[in-house]
């Protein structure tokens, strides 16, 4: 098993220098402290304020899985464009439907760069997303054609969430956050029919800062049901691994930080591409703490060529079978559990 230890979040990521502050933390730091980051570009003078604004990215993501739906919704700034998608995938009728937006350089939509508090939306009269952060706790809107929410993501007592800080590059740096295994509370409706939410789990993204031009991850993810209670995973790899990495295991709400994961996949292009949501996963670790497969069913993807700007992205829905070891050496048989996988390529 394998021992990290975290420390006490900061108010700021900042030091007193302008420098972040790096390693794993047991909560969430208030500020990212934009302001405060003195930052240099690669021959070591500071970075204009044209870099300052567009090299800094953000984005967050939402999941919520029920016993019949899945949902998921992203919200992206990458500074020169805002995109943001819903969808819904029908688990018994195998069916995915989604609303998306593209806004230009800033307009008609807003993220906050606190992990504590603020506002991230994007929509028009017919169709919007938002989250809100107050006091760490997520609020999700939602108003598409099939989906009406208005529900709170609720922290099982004493759980942490991950919560992490790494160089990125030459002078950057990447702040994530995650939580998975979530209580989701208030209302929901899909397709006119209010649902229930007493069999609902939920986890977040918040991940934002001076990332590299051109980056690309796999990720994994699951908000389960089991006979050991609920469990809550995040694993990743290709990002987030200079100095400590993301990958962690929830059980109920008991915080399990994971070592570094492989994810071994056929990647099918061109005009075999349809077959992609066929393909079988490995995702497993060199200390033999993880062994999965997964087995995609359904593909949310798409691709954006505007010449400076590019993105590739896979989200999967599939099942996951085989094992976890938390770090107390107790063994998580993984039966057949809902969850996602992601492949994206990004030049922002």
């Amino acid at each position: 098993m394998i021992n990290i230890e975290s420390q006490t979040a900061p108010e700021c990521l900042m030091s007193s220098h302008g420098t972040p502050l790096f390693g794993h933390f047991d909560g969430p730091v208030t500020s990212l402290g934009l302001e405060q980051f003195n930052y240099f570009n690669e021959m070591d003078k500071p970075a204009s304020r044209l870099s300052r604004y567009f090299n800094y990215k953000q984005f967050q993501f939402i999941n919520i899985v029920t016993p019949r739906f899945v949902i998921g919704v992203a919200i992206a700034d990458i500074r020169y464009v805002g995109s943001a998608f819903c969808y819904l995938y029908d688990i018994s009728k195998n069916r995915l439907t989604e609303t998306t937006w593209l806004k230009p350089l800033g307009r008609g939509y807003e993220l906050t760069p606190s992990p504590m508090s603020g506002v991230a939306k994007m929509g028009n009269r017919r169709a919007k997303v938002s989250f809100t952060i107050s006091d760490g706790v997520w609020h999700v809107s939602i108003l598409t054609a099939n989906i009406q929410a208005e529900l709170d993501l609720n922290t099982p007592v004493l759980s942490l969430p991950m919560a992490m800080c790494n160089p990125t590059g030459y002078s950057g740096w990447t702040y994530t956050q995650k939580h998975n295994g979530l209580k989701p509370t208030g209302e929901l409706t899909i397709d006119d029919e209010p649902q229930p939410l007493n069999n609902a789990l939920a986890g977040y993204d918040f991940s934002a800062g001076y990332m590299r031009r051109e980056t690309s991850w796999r990720w994994a993810s699951i908000n389960a049901h089991t006979h050991d209670g609920v469990l809550g995973l995040n694993l990743a790899a290709g990002v987030n691994e200079t100095g400590c990495n993301e990958n962690v295991f929830w059980v109920n709400g008991e915080r399990h930080l994971l070592g570094p994961v492989h994810f071994i996949f056929q990647r099918v292009t061109g005009v075999e591409s349809h077959r992609q949501a066929q393909t079988s996963w490995r995702i497993y670790s060199d200390n033999g703490q993880v062994e999965l497969s997964f087995n995609p069913v359904n593909c949310r993807q798409e691709k954006l060529n505007l010449l400076l700007l590019k993105s590739n992205f896979r989200q999967y829905l599939g099942y996951y079978s085989g094992y976890i070891i938390d770090n107390f050496g107790n063994k998580h048989i993984i039966d057949n559990l809902l969850g996602l996988t992601e492949d994206h390529f990004a030049r922002w």
